[in-house]
């Protein structure tokens, strides 16, 4: 017998008919013998719903509030999913966040999990029941509901199994596995049938929408077995590993992408010691995570012009504290821009391949695509670039690095 945690995304349960499509995949796993923890998201589009009823009271809407209404949306899928168990024949137990005990910090619509107590849930799986948890969601130690901000499931997911020390942590979503990048955007986009972490992270946290940069850090942190697959087809679905099969890693991995960036920058602020913290320092008081930064002497060599990324939603927050700094410091002037996109190639191969960030420029400079920002690791480049070019410049770095090739 082993443990497995499934996660279910909003897709996959956006319907009564899908819900008991759920059901079913998830009995067929209890009746070889497995026991099984399931953790999903709110059914597709209830989160977006959510949120405009609250805009359409508030436009700003208190974070804490904000979270007792979004918890909602999981907790309808919970019970759905529990019920069409038990129509089945399947004794399953729904939880939500709270009663799974998931702990998480205050941070509310983007708190961290700190701890899981799965006492009752070892309880209830040792009963043969299945256990349906709420993803996305928890509770902070004042007992105040949290969320885990967009795409939280996943994370919910690799938690729990990380805490009930599950033998495989598998996410059901829309997509049969990770692709070289989106097929809606590259049609001839390739499933990889395994990447590794680091290559997942990096994908993640630029911008792949397949799994939340949190998810795959908790799993790569507690060694949780991670695999994507699909709802609706059978298949191996992709495997996140540590291991490496071949003997030369291929250059890259993948392409990933965001629409969603906003650029900020102050322009002529003193070229002294301690000014980028004086900027960035209320920037992350504010809760807002920065991207990329660049910083480049200005004309007469006293004052810098300070440049850094945003995603787009924190885009008025973090101009408005940007006034603010701008006044203090007596810079010029503040400037923002909303259309912009950020594009990556990741690849364990680039640490032994060089020639990868020229070819790179030279791919976009054909195209006529002209670059704003660069930054580099080990393992990624990045560039912004005007957010209509996007869609063009993937494609054209899908083509000139051959990743529509066989695998």
């Amino acid at each position: 017998m082993s443990l497995i945690v499934q996660k279910y995304g909003g897709t996959s349960v956006g319907s009564v008919e899908r819900i008991n499509a759920v059901a079913a995949r998830v009995a067929a796993w209890r009746e070889q013998g497995h026991q099984v923890v399931v953790v999903v998201s709110a059914m597709s589009g209830e989160t977006n719903r959510l949120i405009e009823l609250a805009k359409a009271i508030q436009p700003r809407p208190a974070p804490r509030e904000l979270d007792v209404l979004l918890a909602t949306g999981e907790q309808v899928t919970i019970a759905l999913l529990s019920m069409a168990l038990e129509q089945i024949d399947c004794p399953a137990r729904s939880y939500t966040g709270a009663q799974m005990n998931i702990l998480t910090n205050s941070a509310h619509n983007k708190a961290r999990i700190r701890d899981i107590d799965g006492a009752r849930v070892q309880a209830d799986l040792a009963a043969g029941r299945v256990v349906v948890v709420a993803g996305f969601q928890g509770v902070d130690e004042t007992g105040n509901i949290t969320t885990l901000g967009r795409g939280g499931s996943d994370t919910s997911a690799v938690a729990i199994a990380a805490a009930l020390k599950a033998d495989e942590c598998q996410i059901y979503t829309d997509v049969d596995g990770v692709y070289t990048t989106d097929p809606r955007i590259e049609p001839r986009a390739r499933k990889l049938s395994r990447i590794t972490f680091e290559e997942m992270l990096e994908m993640a946290s630029l911008g792949s929408k397949v799994l939340q940069i949190r998810a795959v850090e908790f799993a790569g942190k507690y060694r949780v077995p991670l695999r994507v697959l699909s709802s609706f087809e059978e298949g191996e679905g992709t495997l996140i590993t540590f291991e490496e099969d071949v003997v030369e890693e291929p250059k890259i991995a993948g392409i990933a992408f965001a629409r969603d960036e906003a650029k900020l920058t102050v322009l002529g602020v003193p070229d002294q010691p301690g000014v980028a913290s004086r900027i960035l320092g209320p920037i992350a008081e504010a809760n807002i995570e920065v991207d990329m930064i660049v910083q480049n002497i200005a004309a007469d060599e006293a004052t810098t012009d300070f440049t850094f990324t945003v995603h787009r939603n924190d885009f008025p927050r973090a101009f408005e504290v940007l006034q603010e700094i701008a006044r203090e410091l007596n810079a010029r002037q503040v400037l923002g821009d909303e259309r912009i996109a950020k594009i990556s190639l990741v690849g364990v191969g680039m640490r032994s391949h060089a020639g990868i960030a020229s070819k790179m420029f030279a791919a976009l400079a054909k195209e006529k695509i002209n670059i704003r920002m660069i930054s580099t690791s080990e393992i990624k480049v990045s560039v912004v670039v005007d957010e209509r070019y996007l869609e063009l410049g993937v494609r054209a770095l899908h083509e000139a690095f051959g990743l529509d090739a066989s695998a």
